[in-house]
């Protein structure tokens, strides 16, 4: 499996193609990362160095990957954070590149917008881009809750709001939908949940929550939920592998009192988990494929 993954990119820690690349490639897929931005460290620290890259860059690099005529053997494109809607036009060029050559090619679009805690943190016009191009050009969205509140203008307090919400974000392109970081009036206590439906079912998978500072995790598990989609052709046995992958790198993470996440540390995580958390059917289908 040959995957392009466009994300920002640091030395020091695991976050964007930092958090990506190398558990793919642990599970045996060939990457080839365009980074967006190369910094020192992640911004959380407070101070970095490093540079932003722009749109000229990724129209650039792939235009010498179609020269190379290498697209024709690539699966998909993975895409997290958009620094600018420049950066965000051209990665859904680079999606239209890369279907012109493979047209099964697959598009995975982790929305980064914000969080529960922050609230909105990218760019004025990023999450209307998200919705108007982004969503429609994607076939797997893996959006956290505050995400999938954002982009469908709903609220998901119960596990039938959840599912509205789900289908609203179907009805918009995407043919798989995994949300992450999930809190319902039915996750209990010291619990977190997280989503997955396609056109075979709708499916939960629910882990204790850890407490844990590291950045990173919705860019591991949005890349390793891609490779295992790709690869089992369904959500419940990708959010099987993904969920419990993430949930032993983030254990191990915790355990050694690190503030990045420990990828390199607990790889045996990614091929296999210590973990084996069960999946629940969460409802029927909630979109037909011949319909998206």
């Amino acid at each position: 499996m040959n995957l392009v993954s466009i994300q920002s990119h640091v030395v020091y820690g695991h976050v964007g193609n930092s958090a990506a690349v190398f558990p793919l490639q642990r599970m045996g897929v060939e990457v080839w990362p365009i980074h967006t931005v190369q910094f020192s460290n992640h911004t959380g620290y407070g101070a970095w160095k490093g540079e932003v890259f722009g749109a000229p860059l990724i129209r650039g690099l792939m235009a010498g990957l179609e020269e190379l005529g290498v697209l024709s053997a690539c699966d998909g494109l993975l895409s997290g954070y958009m620094g600018s809607p420049d950066i965000a036009e051209a990665i859904v060029e680079a999606v239209s590149t890369v279907r012109r050559a493979n047209p099964s090619a697959r598009y995975c679009c982790d929305p980064v917008i914000g969080d529960i805690d922050s609230g909105v943190f990218v760019r004025e016009g990023i999450p209307e881009f998200m919705k108007v191009k982004a969503l429609p050009a994607a076939d797997i969205v893996t959006p956290n809750q505050f995400e999938l509140d954002y982009l469908t203008g709903r609220k998901s307090g119960t596990r039938a709001e959840v599912r509205d919400a789900v289908k609203a974000l179907h009805d918009l392109g995407p043919r798989a939908v995994l949300v992450t970081s999930l809190h319902t009036d039915e996750t209990p206590e010291g619990s977190i949940d997280m989503l997955a439906s396609d056109d075979t079912g709708c499916y939960l998978l629910r882990t204790p929550k850890l407490q844990f500072a590291a950045n990173g995790a919705g860019d591991l598990i949005a890349a390793l939920f891609f490779a295992h989609y790709l690869r089992q052709g369904g959500a419940s046995e990708a959010l099987a592998r993904a969920g419990n992958s993430v949930f032993g790198i983030l254990q191990k993470t915790v355990e050694a009192g690190a503030r990045e996440i420990q990828t390199v540390l607990a790889q045996d995580e990614i091929m296999a988990p210590t973990s084996s958390f069960e999946i629940v059917e969460a409802g029927e289908p909630l979109h037909d494929l011949g319909t998206v």
